[in-house]
């Protein structure tokens, strides 16, 4: 199988999904208009309320979304073979990723740029947005304490990229500046940026930095955690065009490139998928492909995460309510293309079938490994880029992803202790810095409370993220859905991923239930029916909320 053919298909439906399909969204369902007056607009204050151009938004919005999961979960799918994998990330992001990230922007800029949390309690009910405060910080938690551990190791097993990852804050601060203080041409600054970037790249290997073993007690992956997050923390107080923008943006063309010479190197080298298209001999213990196929896949087809990032920052910084279809669904495009290189190089990077089974040889295996080493290799022989430089650059990109994310998920996770402050009234929680402190604090006691002295306890809940992802995924649908109904637009488009998402999600709760309990894991077998639970109520809450919209859309129109 030629790896041509995925790229072209794959690629060419999301391109007809973003010229086609998000404009029928955008005139037909949102009903956009240049006339409305955004948030960022009406709010500005130079620190989260930010109207901002919107390419550098969707720089923003797309590294924000696109951490470390679109490339590990496609890249860990693939073990069911690569055409069911292929298919959920291309459908997935035309009409679920596309819709949702959409959705939740234009739903959070219609109402003052609320967190979809905060919308819920208004537009669903108490009830559902209890639960979702439960979801929300359940995500968080664990895409902050998880992308910490991942960009450690990424650190630690290749040094090189050490430069590259950190060099690129510096490069965002000089960016920020140029665009916002200096006023300077977009297009120049762009293209400085991504060429000090790529400098950093390419100079990287020949200046490799690691850490002694040990750093104030603390193992370099414990040393390498901390530091991100007193990062991240510094990052999340500053105004977002100062670091988080200018960095999201700058990274964002620059990951762009390294996709862009990915795929041009399929073109040229046109590496074989020895990967079987649907592999009907897995690795004993591999779980059932449906459902678990479209909970390990989230980011890349749909994400609940994106809803956060969606109303939490950047329906904070949209210039014009039209621009919520290039932001938001050219975003939700972006992931997917992202995803659809990782099953690339997670089939095509691999010189034989044995080779690749020697790799896959249990569920788990594979990620962001299996991309950086098969995207190494599809690069090195379609580019001549010689293979460390071509490993340094993936595992760059793979890294500033997390990082990137990470950046965004930390300060949403502050704005969700700040809402809470103002909800139950606690005044000092609802200020930056004891809500960042809170949200660093708890990210930290789950990787070194649960993971002991490697900082790794994150991953201890991480086999519930993809549930518990898509739960969040199902709740943010929801919200779009009713405000649809009570406007009178058509809510097939955002109903049926909802009705799907919510099936798979409480069917593989079920599945991973069974798992735990046969394991005697009581930790996750306890977390996964408290997930389980939240999923029943949030099903109900969905059929409750739509006939209550529904009624209310009948008696508004018989009153008129």
């Amino acid at each position: 199988m030629s790896s041509i053919i995925l790229m072209v298909l794959g690629l060419g439906g999301m391109a007809l999904g973003f010229f086609v399909y998000s404009k029928f969204l955008a005139h037909v369902v949102f009903k956009l208009s240049d006339q409305f007056k955004t948030p960022a607009v009406e709010f500005e204050d130079g620190i989260d309320f930010v109207p901002t151009n919107k390419f550098v938004l969707w720089g923003h919005h797309f590294t924000s979304v696109a951490g470390a999961a679109p490339i590990v979960g496609p890249a860990i799918a693939v073990i069911w073979g690569w055409l069911p994998a292929f298919l959920w990330v291309t459908l997935g992001t035309i009409f679920f990723a596309g819709v949702h990230d959409f959705g939740a922007i234009w739903a959070s800029v219609k109402n003052k740029a609320k967190s979809v949390g905060t919308l819920t309690g208004e537009v669903v009910g108490t009830r559902a947005r209890a639960i979702f405060s439960i979801v929300i910080f359940l995500v968080l938690l664990m895409v902050n304490a998880v992308f910490g551990v991942v960009i450690a190791k990424l650190l630690i097993n290749n040094p090189g990229s050490v430069v590259p990852v950190w060099g690129a804050i510096a490069v965002a601060l000089v960016i920020g500046q140029a665009i916002y203080r200096a006023k300077m041409s977009l297009p120049l600054v762009s293209l400085v940026g991504v060429v000090a970037l790529y400098f950093l790249i390419y100079i990287g290997p020949s200046m490799p930095v690691s850490l002694p073993e040990s750093v104030a007690g603390l193992s370099p992956s414990a040393a390498w955690i901390v530091i991100l997050f007193v990062y991240a923390a510094i990052a999340s107080l500053l105004p977002v065009w100062v670091l988080l923008q200018p960095r999201d943006y700058i990274n964002g063309l620059q990951l762009f490139v390294g996709l862009a010479a990915l795929y041009a190197a399929v073109l040229i080298a046109n590496p074989t998928v020895v990967a079987p298209m649907i592999n009907v001999d897995v690795p004993a213990g591999t779980p059932s492909m449906i459902p678990l196929l479209f909970v390990t896949i989230a980011c890349g087809a749909i994400s609940g995460f994106h809803g956060l990032v969606s109303s939490g920052t950047t329906s904070k910084q949209l210039a014009k309510e039209t621009d919520a279809r290039f932001v938001g669904y050219f975003g939700a495009t972006g992931e997917g293309a992202l995803a659809l290189a990782a099953i690339i190089a997670a089939t095509a990077g691999f010189a034989s079938l044995a080779d690749w089974q020697a790799v896959y040889h249990s569920f788990g295996q594979g990620g962001v490994l299996a991309f950086v080493e098969g995207g190494a290799a599809i690069l090195s022989a379609g580019t001549g880029l010689d293979i460390a430089v071509a490993a340094t650059m993936l595992t760059v990109m793979a890294a500033l992803f997390a990082g990137t994310t990470m950046d965004t998920g930390l300060r949403l996770q502050r704005y969700i202790f700040q809402e809470w402050g103002e909800i139950y009234n606690i005044k000092w929680m609802a200020k930056p810095l004891p809500a960042t402190l809170l949200s660093v604090g708890t990210c930290l006691a789950l990787a070194f409370g649960a993971g002991g002295a490697d900082g790794s306890g994150g991953l201890l809940i991480w086999p519930l993220f993809g549930t518990t992802n898509q739960l969040l995924a199902g709740l943010t649908l929801l919200v779009v859905t009713v405000m649809l109904v009570r406007r009178g637009s058509p809510t097939f488009f955002t109903l049926a991923p909802l009705v799907f998402v919510l099936a798979m999600t409480l069917f593989a709760l079920l599945i991973q239930l069974k798992g735990f309990y046969e394991k005697a894991d009581w930790f996750l077998f306890t977390m996964d029916l408290v997930v389980l639970v939240a999923a029943i109520f949030v099903t109900l809450e969905c059929v409750a909320a739509l006939k209550r919209a529904k009624t209310e859309a009948r008696l508004s129109s018989a009153a008129d």
